[in-house]
């Protein structure tokens, strides 16, 4: 437990220095020809087929309070997402994405750098993650164009994300439901917009035609779903 400290210690101080953010590396994303999503390099194979120890993860996630909250169940402002619950799968790529550079995320990178954690490491964070509980106290929007949500989600979104938002692990489809209205709506805007570059196309070219008001309904919408 102390080496753990120590070790967030220097991380927080590390995260804190001018320039700590501009460290993280960067590889091709959807922006690049030839692009695949979901690629498996050495890292992602590593984690996924690493066993991952929950005992070890929670010990692991230590780092990772500071913004995810010792819960991880994020800020309903959107700034930080509910990790609780999430598909181990859907976590270990997130992670070794940032960590590779196919998601930007300078903010984050100190703390998921191959200095910080292992792919073991990676593995258990992810197990910890997805067996903690997910109360129904999640960000929410204003309600008041959920029937242009449901419309969004039954045409475009239920295909992948489920007819409850739960996602699909073995295909790395997030888990939705449960999560803060406010992120859903960020995230759905940067996909959309062609900004968060280990996105999947397929979900680029679906959401591209939507407005601003449009994905704030499906936001919305998903926002409601039980956990």
């Amino acid at each position: 437990m102390k080496k753990h400290l120590f070790i967030l210690s220097l991380l927080l101080a590390a995260a804190t220095q001018t320039g700590a953010e501009e460290n993280q590396p960067h590889a091709a994303g959807i922006e690049s020809d030839g692009y695949v999503w979901n690629a498996m390099y050495a890292e992602k194979l590593q984690a996924l087929s690493a066993r991952g120890d929950a005992l070890r993860g929670e010990i692991a996630f230590e780092i990772c309070q500071g913004c995810h909250r010792a819960t991880a169940l994020g800020r309903p402002d959107g700034s930080y997402p509910r990790l609780a619950g999430q598909h181990a799968t859907v976590l270990i790529k997130q992670m070794t994405d940032v960590r590779a550079g196919r998601r930007d995320n300078k903010k984050m990178f100190p703390f998921i750098d191959k200095h910080a954690v292992t792919p073991q490491e990676i593995a258990d964070i992810a197990v910890y993650l997805q067996a903690l509980p997910v109360p129904p106290d999640n960000g929410k929007g204003d309600g008041n164009n959920l029937a242009r949500g449901e419309e969004i989600y039954a045409r475009d979104c239920i295909v992948c994300h489920g007819n409850k938002g739960q996602g699909d692990s073995a295909r790395f489809y997030p888990r939705v439901s449960g999560q803060h209205y406010k992120y859903l709506l960020r995230e759905s805007i940067l996909i959309r917009n062609g900004d968060r570059r280990n996105a999947n196309p397929d979900m680029v070219s679906t959401i591209k035609p939507y407005d601003d008001k449009d994905l704030q309904a499906v936001a919305d919408y998903m926002s409601r779903f039980a956990p």
